[in-house]
């Protein structure tokens, strides 16, 4: 099984960034984590703070992988663009978000880009990116 995970804008700062909504730890440090918990499974790991970047990466994962974690950042409320792009592929993708994104200021409550993903994590921190892999495993 391959499954490619992408992160937006401001996801490389985790770990620095506003520690006491998104925690302390940074991602290169878990992913290697879930790489180790799941030997069985092939993670890729991409992060652009560019919405075309991400776009172009959804073109070329979204029809030979088995499934995509997106945290989209702040795209997930502004870009039809990489809604649309989630919609013409074939992989499915989960969308997860760190912190709850209902929780936080009232923009951020409306996703452009979910209605187009299998499912959506919202609240759980790193741990969501776990449970998007568990999504996958129970095809």
């Amino acid at each position: 099984m391959k499954i490619q995970i992408i992160n937006g804008p401001n996801l490389n700062l985790l770990g620095l960034r506003e520690p006491s909504i998104y925690g302390s730890e940074g991602f290169e440090t878990y992913i290697s984590q879930l790489r180790e918990l799941y030997s069985i499974i092939e993670i890729d790991y991409y992060q652009s703070n560019v919405e075309g970047e991400l776009i172009n990466k959804l073109h070329e994962v979204g029809f030979s992988y088995d499934g995509i974690i997106l945290n989209g950042g702040g795209y997930t409320h502004t870009s039809v663009a990489i809604a649309d792009a989630i919609a013409a592929i074939k992989t499915p993708v989960i969308e997860v978000h760190i912190s709850n994104i209902y929780a936080r200021e009232e923009f951020r409550h409306v996703s452009l880009t979910g209605k187009n993903c299998k499912g959506v994590l919202t609240g759980f921190g790193l741990d969501g990116y776990r449970l998007a892999l568990e999504g996958f495993l129970k095809q």
